[in-house]
């Protein structure tokens, strides 16, 4: 049974941390500003991943330099390692990596999927043995606030509870309704809403009831935004895409909407069309560690024989410091060597091309020209319209964008 909503009036006290711009006259797709304490973020946006304060691969002066303006940490094992007391007298996550931009902090409940071996679900909170030392904690609602809480996060989430997307049955809907009781505690135990904004993760696995039921209960809750949860972890494309539709269908449309786990370009593309604001994912870092580079078409995989002679950048059109000084022969010979400065030159650039992806989605947004922008990043990506992937075509064609 789901906890008592908060009293209609409170709902109001919410900060307002979401400007738009511009709306798509045909799609759902916006243009905005996240109002954050260290500084606007412009959106839609993708937003890197760095679990324990770092991107692999990057530093944050080249994330700065690159224009990113909000990344993102794991509570879950900062708070194992080095722990929240250090980073609190390093002047919070911001001073302990010198960061002067944005963060988000997740609130450490993916970790009950990525490390289900090791964790047991209570109404409590999740009980896990430590994959460092086996010593075993408990991360409670009131736990990952309190954790999230002395990081200092500009937008920190609430601890839900999680299971995988290919999860059928009982536990779907327990998991569900326990998310919901889950918030109400972690709004009693923020102590800092006026700097850190607290959003809520909308759970229900795969059925539109019980995704609709959670919406129902979690739009009720005095929450400055809201977090698609529970998608993105091996749902058909078909299941994945409706459930993005329908949440934010139903999300107010004054409030950021971030869909969880999400780094594809195609459905970055496609998920913005349905009406998200924000992304992360791991994607772009982890597929750079693997020689693989994104460009326009898709990506390159530079270990192939093909690019040994190949002195090109990666993408003539990319402006980031690996395309300007570096070719794709020399890029080739690091990978063959196992040189780490090849997995730093792609990381470098993959995260540009994610950035570089969605300021080009925003400026078509605000210039009233995102269905033509949509067939041709079609067209680029996949050479021709019959090409793209059918629940993409009808993803879009829900919200009145034709590729042909």
């Amino acid at each position: 049974m789901a906890a008592a909503a908060a009293s209609p009036s409170s709902v109001e006290s919410a900060p307002r941390i979401l400007r738009l711009v511009a709306e798509c006259s045909r799609s759902r797709a916006r243009a905005g500003e996240l109002l954050l304490p260290h500084g606007p973020v412009p959106t839609p946006v993708f937003m890197p991943v760095g679990t324990q304060a770092t991107m692999k691969g990057i530093t944050a002066e080249q994330l700065d330099a690159l224009g990113c303006r909000i990344c993102l940490g794991n509570t879950y094992h900062l708070g194992l390692r080095p722990g929240p007391e250090l980073i609190q007298k390093a002047q919070g996550l911001h001073g302990f990596m010198n960061w002067p931009h944005n963060l988000l902090t997740d609130s450490g409940g993916f970790q009950m999927v990525s490390l289900v071996a090791l964790s047991q679900v209570t109404e409590e909170g999740v009980r896990f043995r430590s994959p460092y030392d086996g010593q075993e904690t408990l991360l409670s609602p009131e736990r990952s606030m309190e954790i999230q809480n002395a990081l200092g996060s500009d937008i920190m989430m609430q601890l839900d509870d999680v299971v995988s997307s290919t999860v059928t049955g009982p536990r779907v809907e327990e998991a569900m309704h326990r998310s919901v009781r889950w918030l109400d505690r972690c709004l009693s135990a923020h102590r800092r809403p006026d700097k850190q904004s607290l959003f809520a993760i909308i759970q229900g696995g795969l059925d539109a009831k019980l995704r609709a039921t959670c919406l129902d209960e979690m739009t009720k809750r005095d929450v400055p935004g809201f977090a698609i949860g529970g998608l993105s972890g091996g749902e058909s494309k078909e299941h994945f895409w409706r459930m993005v539709a329908l949440s934010t269908a139903r999300l107010p449309r004054d409030k950021p909407r971030y869909l969880m786990g999400v780094g594809y370009a195609t459905d970055l593309v496609v998920c913005v069309a349905l009406g998200c604001d924000m992304f992360d994912c791991v994607f772009p870092t982890r597929t750079a560690r693997f020689g693989s580079a994104l460009v326009p078409t898709g990506n390159l995989q530079l270990k192939k024989k093909q690019f040994q002679k190949d002195f090109g950048p990666i993408d003539p059109e990319c402006t980031c410091p690996t395309c300007q000084k570096h070719g794709r022969a020399f890029l080739h010979a690091l990978l063959h060597s196992d040189n780490p400065a090849a997995m730093h030159h792609l990381t470098v650039h993959n995260i540009a091309y994610q950035l570089r992806l969605m300021n080009a989605i925003r400026t078509s947004i605000l210039e009233q020209r995102f269905p033509a922008f949509v067939r041709d990043f079609v067209a680029t990506m996949y050479g021709h319209p019959a090409r793209c992937p059918q629940w993409a075509v009808d993803a879009l064609g829900s919200v009145g964008i034709t590729l042909d």
